[in-house]
């Protein structure tokens, strides 16, 4: 059944490209674009990255007025900022609110899997709000709202944007390579509370411990183990995982970036050089088919004939299958893919958005020619 959604998206550039949230355009067959004195575009989506719920957008006009960027890295708790965007489709819509808190994660995207550092104010944001500006009392922006946290689903005080400057770069990426650079730090880290503090012997309750490193990683050959305990990068203190994620997310592979570690009692600055996910400095563009190779098969589009006898309106057939996880989970020659947590699969481009920079657990839902549907979950 289809229906009809609406949100907000802010202009970044004056040649007609548009940012909003992914989950605003997320599914959609058809994308309008409606400014403020009523002209409207039809737009073609660029990319998406549900991991920062993010999406880039293109509508063919020129000579646009463009927002200016600002610097998420400098603002301040307190500081004052508006909310700009459609809520209930009430049209350029402003409120205004404070910063009340940085790098806030909610687990709202899909917890370990999800890049989530957000901006927190009490700026009323409501449905429709998704995909706005939040801008600083300068008018340059400062964030993309995203999110609220309400019991009722409407404002309760709490609302939460996206940083800018993690919004600059996943764009910049998605223009570019039609897929987001990201880097493969190589490690899992546990935040420093009081206990960990002491047992550590810190003179300060700082830092991420690394408790796990990937072979592959770009932590793998600098002479860290697990154990140590990071501090800062590029001067920039590390303190929860999710000030971790939002440094990271501003950087790409073959980056060089100076890490302040305490290893032995010892502070120690190291130059780490990162690594995409596949263990090199290589840029990944939308083409490249990481999540396909890893599942370890070959697909092929159902046609009308399967579509019509078990009445399904998608599905990707495995016509061959290899070492990968879909072998290791059971899964045989012939099943047909209908979704992927949660999400319909028709295409293999559809697996690569799913599952592009997914880590954890994966729900994979279809069917055998035989009529019996079947659940399985992978990890990747």
């Amino acid at each position: 059944q289809l229906y009809q959604a609406y949100g907000s998206g802010v202009i970044i550039d004056k040649d007609g490209y548009i940012v909003t949230n992914n989950h605003v355009v997320e599914g959609a067959i058809k994308i309008t674009v409606t400014f403020n004195d009523k002209r409207k575009y039809e737009a073609t989506l660029v990319g998406a990255d549900p991991l920062c719920d993010l999406a880039l957008l293109k509508i063919n006009a020129s000579d646009l007025e463009a927002i200016q960027y600002g610097n998420s890295d400098n603002i301040q708790i307190g500081e004052w900022v508006l909310a700009v965007g459609n809520p209930y489709n009430l049209n350029s819509t402003v409120t205004a609110g404070i910063i009340s808190a940085k790098t806030r994660n909610l687990n709202i995207l899909g917890g370990n899997t999800s890049v989530e550092s957000f901006i927190q104010t009490d700026a009323a944001v409501n449905s429709g709000n998704s995909g706005g500006a939040l801008v600083n009392a300068q008018g340059k922006l400062i964030g993309i709202n995203a999110a609220i946290a309400s019991n009722t689903g409407s404002y309760a005080g709490y609302s939460f944007a996206i940083p800018v400057n993690m919004v600059k770069k996943i764009v910049e990426d998605l223009k570019n390579h039609g897929r987001v650079q990201r880097v493969n730090i190589g490690a899992s880290f546990i935040e420093i509370d009081e206990v960990k503090a002491e047992e550590l012997k810190l003179k300060k309750i700082k830092g991420v411990q690394i408790v796990g490193l990937d072979p592959n990683g770009s932590l793998s050959d600098v002479g860290v183990a697990t154990g140590d305990v990071l501090l800062a990068i590029e001067n920039k203190e590390v303190n929860s995982l999710s000030e971790l994620k939002e440094i990271l997310e501003q950087h790409r592979p073959g980056d060089k970036i100076l890490c302040k570690f305490i290893q032995n009692n010892q502070e120690k600055e190291i130059k780490v050089t990162l690594k995409n996910k596949k263990g090199n400095t290589d840029i990944i563009t939308a083409n490249d088919a990481i999540a396909t190779e890893a599942l370890g098969a070959e697909f092929k589009p159902i046609d009308d004939q399967i579509r019509a006898r078990y009445r399904v309106n998608n599905g990707l057939q495995i016509t061959k299958l290899r070492k990968g996880l879909l072998q290791q989970a059971g899964i045989a020659e012939g099943f047909i893919i209908t979704a992927i947590d949660k999400k319909p699969v028709a295409t293999e481009n559809d697996i690569e958005k799913i599952l592009g920079d997914k880590k954890g657990n994966v729900l994979i839902e279809g069917f055998y020619l035989n009529g019996f549907r079947y659940y399985y979950n992978i990890v990747m």
